[in-house]
């Protein structure tokens, strides 16, 4: 089921009619009357709010008016509301760096009126970009700042944004899903005393879902009341959501067998879906029909379903539904043997999945330099704003001079803010650039060690270097490549992400280095390019805790019924060299028969144990419990002394 993300729209509390002709009507009624800036800034914003989800541009366009009107009447209030309006209808046309741009320029004009709440609401639109882009660690760290903020102010609408979309953030792995139902649970009582039905609904909903994912039959009570209960808010709400909710409630019916009342959820969810233009949603409820005739062993109606899936998500582009379309006609042509067709939509669904999935790496990396550009696309609007400023403050001193010698005194004193506002921006524009230094600094050192880093940036190479006494640590999933197979490409990456992850954090913790990882092998050395005074004793400890870890992740993933795989961990200790490698993408790298012993130690260890050689034993025997191995034969090596760790002493 898809996640989504809670964005704050609605700006204020101005009531239009209920077709967008009407609307406009009001709004020039409103602008003609309107004595006050203030007044025409926020009508003009309210219903660019109104149109940002079903027409983009025109929400554009009302939100640049707000804009324009606010700044030349200097209301500050209606400048921050209208950049963030700008932001919304950027973000419905996916367009990331611009949304975030608007959101950021209203974010300082919040911060220069002190509204707490406003800067609430922007973090939480800005972690919505993150989440969007598959940056689950961007999008948890805007939303808690946005959290701290409300929590701050005792605003529960904003208390409960943060809380749903933190929520949501968790929902995305089973490994974390009780945390969200722990948040959702926070916000669901604030959702009802606040009587905000879109939150409300979105708490049930959400919540729905993660009984539905349990399976058992309690839980699907539990999952339909709660869908249940989202349909009454969203029925009360203006969201367009109450298609979602019949579908949802639909898919609980046919799980527990009731095809007749799942089929009328569904239906109806598709003819809701249908009247209200919402194509996705149609798509989404066409699909659940098909998974319930599926289920009911009616495949020709299933089929049909699929086909109406299928031509619905390629005119929307949605090459999610796409593959789930492509899935259950592979699946029903198979059950009444036209293997024919089955192959066909199997190989469909097999390539679209590739192409999904070289598209989320493509985007996750295009998403590394969003910063970057969102940064210089700032500082092309300060250098704009500079020259404009500049330009009028010419102008009205070539008006002065004109005027005479009268007004010389007000010369001198414009001339001098002049001054002064040339210092400010310069000043500001050194920031920017100082900024983008550090950003690509920062990127520089994600890729090389810090030493590295600095003599390439100095002299335009790095000299490769000898090393003494350097601990290397390789480790390695057990049956990686037949679970692999079981995985869909997503979970198999989102699966060495979070391990990953969590053995970086552990290399940070003792001051090493990792290298590189090699499809499921990781790989880290201690005592380079810094020299460390003992690297083994701290690389035991990291490889220690990196076995404890995957003990608990792995008996975690058995406990939900997933499938797990255990980590052979190798360490050895010796002489290595440095250096980097490549010319256009550069590779910090280690070489020498150390590397090549320790990684002997990983292929030749115990799944689950910490398998060191005699020299790395030599130098930490003193602080851990050791198990001899006696001489195990290791690839190349001959007979070598292994031990593993059971422990500290």
């Amino acid at each position: 089921m898809r996640r989504a993300i809670f964005i704050v729209i609605g700006c204020l509390l101005v009531l239009f009619g209920s077709s967008q002709s009407s609307e406009i009507d009001s709004l020039n009624q409103v602008l003609k009357t309107s004595q006050a800036d203030s007044s025409r800034v926020y009508t003009l914003i309210a219903l660019s709010s109104k149109f940002a989800r079903s027409d983009s541009e025109k929400s554009k366009e009302l939100a640049f008016q707000a804009i324009d009107l606010a700044k030349e009447a200097d209301f500050k209030p209606g400048l921050a509301l209208a950049y963030k309006a700008a932001g919304l209808s950027y973000y419905f046309q996916t367009n990331w760096i611009d949304a975030l741009v608007q959101w950021q320029l209203a974010m300082e004009v919040f911060g220069e009126i002190d509204d707490r709440a406003g800067e609430s609401n922007i973090l939480n639109n800005i972690g919505a970009i993150y989440f969007n882009q598959g940056d689950n660690e961007g999008a948890l760290k805007n939303y808690l700042k946005a959290l701290k903020a409300a929590e701050k102010i005792n605003d529960s609408l904003r208390v409960v944004t943060a809380l749903i979309n933190i929520g949501t953030v968790h929902l995305t792995k089973p490994s974390t899903q009780n945390l969200a139902f722990t948040y959702y649970q926070r916000a669901l009582p604030i959702s009802e005393k606040l009587g905000d039905y879109d939150a409300l609904g979105t708490c049930a909903v959400n919540i729905g879902e993660i009984y539905y994912a349990r399976g058992s039959s309690l839980d699907l009570d539990s999952a339909l009341f709660y869908f249940e209960k989202a349909l009454d808010s969203y029925q009360k709400s203006s969201t367009g959501n109450v298609a979602f909710a019949l579908k949802n409630i639909g898919s609980v019916y046919a799980k527990r067998g009731e095809f007749d009342e799942a089929i009328k959820y569904q239906t109806d969810a598709y003819n809701m879906a249908k009247a209200l233009g919402g194509r996705l949603e149609m798509t989404q409820a066409i699909l659940s029909l098909g998974e319930t005739h599926t289920l009911q062993k009616d495949f020709p109606k299933a089929i049909e379903a699929y086909k109406m899936a299928e031509e619905l998500s390629i005119e929307i582009s949605s090459p999610f539904e796409q593959k789930s379309a492509y899935q259950g006609l592979s699946g029903a042509y198979s059950e009444i043997g036209d293997y024919e067709n089955a192959y066909k939509y199997k190989n469909l669904y097999s390539n679209l999945s590739e192409v999904l999935t070289n598209s989320d790496t493509e985007q996750k990396i295009q998403f590394l330099t969003l910063n970057y550009e969102l940064e210089k696309k700032q500082g092309e609007i300060t250098l704009l704003q500079k020259d404009k400023i500049l330009k009028e403050t010419e102008l009205k001193r070539q008006k002065i001079i004109r005027n005479g010698t009268a007004v010389f005194g007000l010369l001198l004193l414009i001339l001098a803010g002049g001054l002064y506002n040339r210092y400010r921006y310069t000043h500001k524009t050194n920031k920017i650039i100082e900024k983008e230094k550090e950003r690509s600094d920062e990127l520089l050192l994600n890729i090389l060690p810090h030493e590295t880093a600095e003599e390439l940036k100095k002299n335009g190479k790095a000299t490769p270097k000898y090393y003494e006494n350097v601990s290397v640590l390789f480790t390695d999933f057990q049956g990686f490549t037949k679970i692999a197979e079981q995985l869909s490409p997503q979970e198999l990456v989102e699966e060495l992400n979070e391990c990953f992850s969590a053995f970086d954090m552990i290399m940070n913790k003792y001051k090493l280095e990792k290298i590189k990882t090699i499809g499921d092998s990781y790989m880290c050395a201690g005592g380079i390019p810094t020299k460390l005074p003992n690297s083994s004793l701290e690389m035991v400890k990291a490889a220690l805790e990196i076995r404890d870890y995957m003990s608990a992740h792995h008996e975690e993933r058995i406990r939900q019924g997933h499938k797990s795989w255990e980590l052979r961990i190798g360490v050895h200790t010796g002489p290595v060299v440095s250096g980097v490698v490549g010319k256009n993408k550069f590779a910090y790298d280690i070489w020498g028969d150390t590397v090549n012993t320790a990684s002997r130690m990983e292929t030749s260890g115990v799944a689950g144990q910490v398998n060191i050689s005699g020299a790395t034993y030599e130098q930490v025997k003193d602080h851990f419990v050791c198990t001899h191995r006696g001489k195990v034969q290791a690839k190349n090596k001959g007979e070598v002394d292994m031990y593993l760790v059971e422990g500290y002493k």
